[in-house]
């Protein structure tokens, strides 16, 4: 299998994931990634289906968003996936949600605090809240680049709109999305409960260090 095969099955198949942890309704939210040593991405089609996304209806992109292999038209936030591969050349995937927890964390325009170890492990940090942008064009992926430029954090809470997060590849960006929902979630519930209690910032950079150089099996 030819690595843009391989890739396009990849991403079709990471869709799946989006659907099985509820980040998504009906056709929203999407998932790219970059088509290594190429000036290319694989995005999902616009509108269609979850259950009918397939390798061979995945799109390909330049990374000014235009079309150069498939028949239906991309995703309508492929202009924002393209503008952060072309700023952050490090970011091999994209994951845009709606996901509920964070989405209303987004709807009050407010970055969510750390105060939790598992998203110090996994953010570093905040998870910051970006600028409100419209749809179609290159706004949005210039707020994720000026939000995510120099942060630990892997997700952004774009206001008004939703998740975006990025990764090394396309599952670290679901991973990063999965996860930004999991601790919007428990943060909404801790804040219903009451004032959740700080956490210092040494801990914080320990954990984060820990999880990120240490945690999980070598050479995996």
């Amino acid at each position: 299998m030819s690595v843009m095969a391989e890739l396009r099955q990849t991403v079709a198949s990471l869709h799946a994931e989006l659907t099985r942890y509820q980040l998504v309704a009906w056709t929203s939210g999407n998932v790219s990634a970059r088509v290594p040593g190429r000036e290319l991405m694989v995005i999902k089609p616009s509108g269609v289906s979850y259950d009918d996304l397939s390798a061979d209806n995945m799109i390909v992109c330049d990374l000014d968003g235009v079309v150069v292999e498939g028949d239906l038209s991309p995703s309508s936030d492929t202009a924002a996936h393209a503008y952060v591969y072309r700023a952050m050349p490090e970011v091999g995937g994209v994951v845009h949600t709606h996901s509920t927890y964070a989405t209303a964390w987004a709807a009050r325009g407010e970055a969510i605090a750390c105060h939790l170890t598992a998203q110090a492990d996994e953010f570093g940090g905040e998870i910051p809240i970006g600028p409100f942008a419209l749809i179609g064009g290159d706004d949005i992926g210039k707020g994720i680049v000026e939000t995510l430029t120099g942060h630990r954090s892997p997700a952004v809470l774009m206001r008004n709109h939703g998740v975006f997060t990025i990764g090394k590849d396309a599952r670290a960006a679901v991973k990063a999305a999965v996860m930004c929902e999991d601790v919007a979630r428990t943060a909404h519930l801790a804040r219903v409960l009451g004032q959740p209690l700080p956490m210092a910032q040494a801990d914080v950079d320990s954990l984060y260090d820990r999880y990120q150089n240490v945690y999980g099996q070598a050479g995996r």
